[in-house]
């Protein structure tokens, strides 16, 4: 039996300081225990490269709230699918530029401030990340991130033009018809050709609902509640769990 966690990010592996030290003890310890570590966020394809390097992943990953699925080359043998960025890949968001279209017509009206508005010094304040990591941020490929905005018609407006608006820990994503389940059903289904499996997910956002409404197991940092998670109030209890 193949064992599959699923992590949210921000505000789960990593801290509102973006510090990824009690993240790295409990990936440790799952990695020893034989769980593959999946990362599925909202960040974005170099962001999470970091977080994989910080974390010591070499397993896929899902990026921009499931809009695209990342494969490293042979980690499935045999497996063929469009390349991108060094990896086989599976798209299922929409392109950024379509997203960025779409916005400027109507960030006036509605006040929105976001990344591809936004100066890299703002980006830093919205986001209180470092210079490295607001760089890594704005390397988009398929949503965005409204950092403020005056009125919330924009949601309605944008939904009736095919796009989503999804609330994230701290801000709304803009992206496809796709979200964090989506892109863990593909992943898991390609699994399922090799393994059996058995699926965990671990978030602290609505926008981690949609894998909670999949995994076999899901845990729910913080307040918020949903009827298939288990509501802890910091990431090592997960460790009580699956020990």
């Amino acid at each position: 039996m193949k064992k599959l966690i699923f992590f949210d990010i921000d505000k789960t592996l990593i801290d509102e300081n973006y510090n990824p030290d009690r993240g790295l003890v409990v990936v440790n310890r799952l990695k020893k225990m034989g769980f593959d570590v999946i990362l599925n966020s909202s960040k974005t394809r170099k962001e999470q490269e970091y977080y994989r390097e910080v974390f010591g992943l070499s397993t896929p990953f899902i990026v921009e709230n499931g809009s695209g699925v990342y494969i490293p080359d042979g980690f499935f043998p045999g497996l063929t699918l469009p390349e991108r960025g060094g990896y086989l890949f599976i798209q299922l968001g929409v392109p950024y530029e379509h997203i960025v279209e779409n916005l400027r017509e109507v960030e006036g009206k509605y006040g929105l401030k976001y990344y591809a508005n936004s100066t890299l010094e703002e980006v830093k304040m919205y986001l209180g990340m470092d210079d490295f990591l607001a760089r890594l941020a704005r390397e988009r490929e398929f949503s965005e991130t409204i950092f403020e905005f005056r009125d919330s018609g924009f949601v309605e407006v944008l939904s009736s033009r095919g796009l989503t608006c999804q609330q994230g820990s701290r801000f709304i994503s803009v992206l496809g018809k796709t979200d964090k389940g989506r892109g863990m059903e593909r992943l898991v289904e390609l699994y399922k050709k090799y393994y059996k499996v058995k699926t965990f997910a671990v978030g602290d956002g609505k926008n981690d609902f949609p894998m909670f409404d999949v995994a076999d197991e899901s845990f729910l940092i913080g307040e918020r509640s949903h009827p298939r998670a288990k509501n802890i109030h910091d990431l090592m209890e997960i460790l009580n769990y699956l020990e």
